[in-house]
């Protein structure tokens, strides 16, 4: 296991810049508090590449009310929208492209997306994040934007695994407690994980979710889910990324260095502690944290690889997403 870890400003500070170097950080988040302009992210990601070049460079960036940055890039419609065109899998497909290709030109390795939560309609925090409804097409839609980050040189994170899309709580502020069957579960939202783990996703991130008719911990802090289910049924063997452990959601599972644990405990390899610098600063005071084994290997394939793009198709992409946003 490992902690990935942000920062509060627009460039680094000597603090920063000794925890980016500890030993068990091993990637960097960017928030919208990061962002200034495209020139200044830039500047920070050769920073950190400077520090550190084996970092993981991540960023929530999905479209729609998740995108970090605002200005200087290609505005990207919500995924619901993207779902209900009539192009669907090709405005999928040009969404991972040209998230693919201006996150590349920035320097980032990885953008946690896509979502393959259910639209189940009532999540205001998933909401116009999913896909869709229909498993057979979140796996579609989101097989397609897989591809286009993929032609830009970049990997995907599938999540919020085993499916947010069904509680109404938010798990950034409260604990939400799913109470289906594991029966129903497995058969609708379960569906996209399992077929995207077969197509080779490489990383899978967890809900701060309980299923209650399952296991009474949330599934970021559940052997029952992240091994018995996520690595043993599903054979994933990619990485597993915690969702942010400083959410009101991994909140009842005890203070930061117990929520690590936990995590770990459970099979995570990723742990993103975010948005409270002192629950870093505890953490890794307490000592280095082993990595599991295959650990380096699984977070090695997330980082991005150079490849020669056609910028005449992710302006062609670009124009057609523009056609959703009017």
């Amino acid at each position: 296991m490992s902690l990935m870890i942000d920062i509060e400003g627009f460039e680094l500070t000597e603090e920063d810049r000794e925890l980016l170097s500890h030993p068990s950080v091993t990637g960097f988040i960017l928030f919208g508090r990061n962002v200034e302009s495209v020139e200044q992210v830039a500047a920070l990601t050769r920073a950190i590449r400077a520090l550190r070049p084996e970092l993981l460079i991540a960023v929530d960036y999905e479209g729609g009310r998740v995108q970090r940055i605002r200005e200087g890039v290609t505005r990207i419609p919500t995924m619901r929208s993207v779902g209900l065109a009539a192009d669907a899998e090709q405005l999928a497909e040009d969404t991972g492209l040209v998230v693919g290709a201006e996150l590349a030109a920035l320097g980032f390795d990885l953008p946690f997306a896509p979502v393959v939560d259910l639209d189940h309609g009532c999540s205001g925090v998933i909401g116009d994040r999913a896909l869709h409804r229909d498993p057979p097409r979140v796996v579609a839609l989101a097989g397609a934007y897989i591809r286009g980050l993929g032609r830009a040189g970049l990997s995907a994170t599938v999540k919020h695994f085993p499916g947010h899309g069904a509680v109404i709580p938010d798990s950034h502020v409260e604990l939400p407690v799913d109470e289906r069957p594991m029966e129903q579960i497995e058969s609708d939202d379960l569906q996209p994980f399992a077929q995207l783990i077969r197509l080779g996703v490489p990383s899978v991130m967890t809900a701060h979710v309980v299923y209650r008719e399952v296991d009474e911990r949330p599934a970021s802090f559940s052997t029952h889910w992240v091994q018995h289910w996520l690595r043993g049924r599903l054979g994933f063997a990619g990485c597993v990324v915690s969702d942010d452990l400083t959410m009101g959601g991994a909140a009842a599972m005890g203070g930061p260095r117990r929520r690590v644990e936990l995590a770990a405990e459970a099979g995570c390899d990723l742990l993103p502690l975010c948005n409270h610098r002192p629950s870093v600063i505890d953490v890794l005071e307490a000592g280095p944290l082993s990595m599991p084994q295959g650990f380096e290997a699984r977070l090695q394939a997330l980082h991005r690889i150079t490849v020669s793009l056609d910028a005449s198709q992710v302006q062609a992409a670009r124009q057609r997403l523009s056609k959703l946003l009017t």
